[in-house]
């Protein structure tokens, strides 16, 4: 089933549909939800909230990019919404870097060590990191979507890159 019967699909609110649209895309938006909010449990929140929007909004969705680029953008605002509701404010703060007992990484690097150096960050380097250098947001964007000045994100973003150099720096 192509994109566009998926669509159709799920506008007539059909459960075969929906379904394949949401394995379709189920693990990826997870992944982006769990490295935003580092927590599995309000990551499956996040994702059946999004679910639900997407479903209950797909009539809507313009095809003015691809569904899952509009499914991941619903899947980013609502992880903002839950750290906002949960009133973790650091992703608006910029603290100095401490420098705690250093990791020590073996002589090579592979996804998962790297992984778990960006779910260190805090969440407002880790969410700005996450959302620029991996999900490819512009800094305005990402800007307008956390209510910060575009010089905070490049700030923000700058900083990550040097907390995971330094937890990163064993690697040869």
């Amino acid at each position: 089933m192509g994109e566009n019967d998926l669509i159709e699909g799920c506008i007539r609110k059909d459960y075969y549909a929906q379904k394949q649209l949401f394995d379709l895309y189920k693990d990826a938006m997870y992944t982006i939800a769990y490295r935003m909010l580092n927590d599995s449990e309000e990551a499956n929140d996040v994702l059946q909230e999004a679910f639900i929007q997407v479903f209950r909004d797909i009539a809507k969705f313009r095809r003015e990019s691809t569904l899952g680029a509009w499914i991941k953008t619903i899947v980013v605002r609502s992880s903002l919404k839950l750290i906002r509701e949960n009133n973790r404010k650091d992703y608006l703060s910029t603290p100095e870097f401490e420098d705690n007992e250093p990791v020590v990484w073996p002589g090579w690097i592979n996804s998962d060590d790297l992984e778990k150096a960006i779910l260190s960050l805090t969440d407002g380097y880790r969410i700005v990191f996450l959302l620029i250098e991996v999900e490819g947001y512009s800094h305005k964007e990402v800007a307008e979507m956390l209510d910060i000045p575009v010089g905070t994100s490049k700030i923000k973003l700058f900083r990550a890159k040097q907390q995971l150099r330094k937890l990163l720096s064993g690697y040869n």
